[in-house]
């Protein structure tokens, strides 16, 4: 399938052709796809800030250790865990369960309970543990969407999450898993071959690790 060649193509771009502007119909576009990724309970504890104005960028790039390629890409997406997206989306996902034919409505209590069980309470380990695990999920099939649509991307955790924050109004219980530059490869970069991988013999067990 075209989403394997996707995965297998897609690489970690440090040098984006500046000054190429992306519509923001593609950049929803690119939002949406990603956005069908997979989470617990169906909660989706991600959200999403889209940086492209370019005093903007050079505002991030000062959090991001000043890497040339947060100004260089057409736009850098905050990706934003969000611990408090079950108190925000249970009742909703609830309610669309069931409508379709998911869940009937005696069960209702019984699940909430098991969100709560598994998740843990707001200011818990468990519950970031939630949040950026789910949002990581986000995050790779952003970067995957975003080669099929022509794309390069570069996940990047090299940032100070507290001047990010700072200066992105973003609430100090959120969690910051990444940043990712979204662009175009520079003309004329010939990227070099893909760099070492693991054998699957040193790391895939099978039954027993």
């Amino acid at each position: 399938m075209e989403n394997n060649e996707s995965l297998k193509s897609r690489r970690s771009i440090n040098f984006f052709e500046p000054n190429i502007e992306i519509s923001q119909d593609k950049i929803l576009e690119l939002i949406e796809i990603a956005n069908l990724a997979p989470s617990s309970f169906n909660l989706q504890p991600w959200k999403v800030v889209v940086v492209k104005d370019s005093e903007r960028k050079k505002v991030l790039r000062q959090c991001a250790f000043n890497q040339p390629k947060v100004e260089e890409a057409s736009f850098v997406l905050i990706i934003v865990a969000d611990p408090l997206a079950i108190e925000e989306n249970i009742d909703r996902v609830f309610d669309s369960w069931e409508k379709l034919g998911y869940m009937q409505h005696e069960m209702r209590q019984t699940y909430r309970s098991m969100v709560y069980q598994l998740q843990g309470e707001p200011d818990s380990l468990k519950r970031k543990f939630f949040a950026i695990k789910n949002a990581s999920l986000f995050a790779m099939n952003l970067m995957v969407a975003a080669k099929g649509l022509g794309l390069e991307t570069h996940p990047m955790d090299g940032f100070d999450e507290a001047c990010v924050k700072k200066e992105f109004n973003i609430p100090e219980e959120k969690i910051i898993p990444m940043l990712i530059a979204v662009g175009y490869l520079k003309k004329d970069i010939q990227l070099l071959p893909r760099a070492f991988r693991r054998d699957l013999s040193e790391f895939v067990k099978f039954e027993r690790f």
